[in-house]
């Protein structure tokens, strides 16, 4: 027997427990409810069922038929065909390459991991700041590029700009040992480049189809006619860094996805390396110690860095890769500088470096935005050593070798990733 007084405890305690299971149980499902139905707001979703978009993470090949244009020039039904192979992550002794623009004269250019926060995340970043050149297919006839096919949608529920990049044709050989070319797409929509996406690498083709879909939430329909759709398309290289074979500039001014979805072909043009907006300068101070054979970088501050936040402001930090010849044998970074457009590192960091080695080091500093919620973007690059592109590069690191155990500090322009 039970007292009266011990039993209504009981009741209420297992009621007690009831209600707050009950309450917990539907607490999470409605905020779970809430995460489905919630449009994020500068995010994009890929539509390719279970490949991702970047092929440095892809990590086994995939045999694909690949559907091929015919020669006479007959036309293929858009969207139809199997996508081909993706890339194979990582290299063996050499960091991956990453793709884009030079604005200086050829020369070997250091492969570029796009690995931009190490634990973070990889990034996206629009373009690097060199490429090789690349060569017509038949010598003496114009360089031709082939042209692009894509379409444009707008999805007014969901205040969402639908990009369906479908495929590409006529493309120049770009890889003289296969004759052939390893091809896929870097996309940003402009001016504020907040949106970037890449297909994925198809293999040895000419003629890819890609056929993959990119959405883009939180773009009102009233300011498409300001945005400018950019596609650059490049050219996959295991080895070196990846050859830009041109770029698409559609400006949405002239499209009107109101009524539907708007089918596109543009030609592939050459790409323009003339810079648009100022990248900023980062100051950065070097010395070497011949009898301790070391080298000391101090990475000092920046100025006038682009703004890359909705705020108008950035956190920057320095990644700084060391190369030997086209192998990164050393890479450091400084700390977050929050919400500013001039920040001061004042960071240094030392290298072994042995005296014979100095004519194939560079050393290569990378401004990079970091963002909690995406992926850090490049803000700018610079290069000092046997790989510097500019005169402003080479001459500073000439004054280094020039004059041991003495810190030589200069100011320098980042250039375009």
């Amino acid at each position: 027997d039970v007292s009266p007084v011990v039993a209504g405890l009981i009741g209420a305690t297992v009621l007690v427990v009831s209600v707050s299971v009950t309450v917990f149980v539907w607490t999470c499902c409605h905020q779970q409810a809430e995460k489905k139905h919630k449009t994020p707001p500068y995010k994009f979703i890929h539509m390719l069922k279970g490949i991702s978009i970047y092929p440095e993470t892809l990590s086994n090949k995939k045999k694909i038929n690949r559907i091929r244009r015919d020669k006479n020039g007959t036309a293929r039904e858009p969207g139809r065909g199997n996508p081909a192979a993706a890339a194979e992550s990582g290299l063996a002794g050499a960091d991956k390459a990453a793709a884009g623009p030079s604005a200086a004269p050829r020369v070997d250019q250091l492969p570029i991991k796009v690995d931009y926060g190490d634990e973070l995340s990889p990034d996206p970043s629009l373009t690097p700041g060199g490429s090789k050149t690349s060569s017509p297919s038949s010598p003496g006839d114009d360089v031709l590029l082939g042209e692009l096919t894509f379409s444009v949608d707008y999805n007014f529920p969901k205040k969402a700009l639908v990009v369906t990049i479908q495929e590409a044709h006529g493309l120049p050989v770009m890889d003289e040992h296969t004759q052939s070319s390893d091809p896929y797409i870097k996309m940003t929509i402009l001016p504020d480049k907040r949106h970037r996406v890449k297909t994925r690498v198809l293999r040895k083709t000419l003629e890819p189809v890609f056929d993959e879909t990119f959405t883009f939430y939180g773009i009102p329909y009233s300011q498409l006619q300001d945005l400018v759709l950019h596609f650059l398309v490049l050219s996959f290289d295991r080895f070196s860094r990846d050859d830009v074979i041109g770029e698409v500039m559609v400006p949405l001014a002239g499209v009107d996805p109101s009524t539907g979805k708007v089918q596109l072909t543009r030609e592939i043009l050459k790409r323009n390396i003339q810079k648009c907006i100022s990248r900023g300068e980062l100051q950065v101070s070097l010395s070497y110690q011949p009898v301790a054979q070391r080298m000391t970088v101090v990475v000092l501050k920046a100025r006038h860095l682009p703004k890359m936040d909705i705020t108008g402001l950035s956190d920057p930090y320095v990644k700084v890769n060391v190369y030997y010849g086209r192998k990164r044998i050393a890479k450091k970074k400084t700390h977050v500088k929050k919400c500013t457009l001039n920040p001061v590192f004042n960071e240094s960091f030392i290298y072994d470096i042995p005296a014979d080695l100095l004519p194939d080091i560079s050393i290569e500093f990378l401004v990079i935005d970091f963002d909690r919620t995406t992926k850090n973007e490049v803000v700018g690059r610079l290069i000092l050593g046997a790989h510097s592109v500019t005169a402003a590069g080479a001459e500073h690191w000439r004054e280094v070798c020039d004059s041991p155990r003495k810190p030589v500090a200069k100011w320098h322009g980042l250039s375009e990733y």
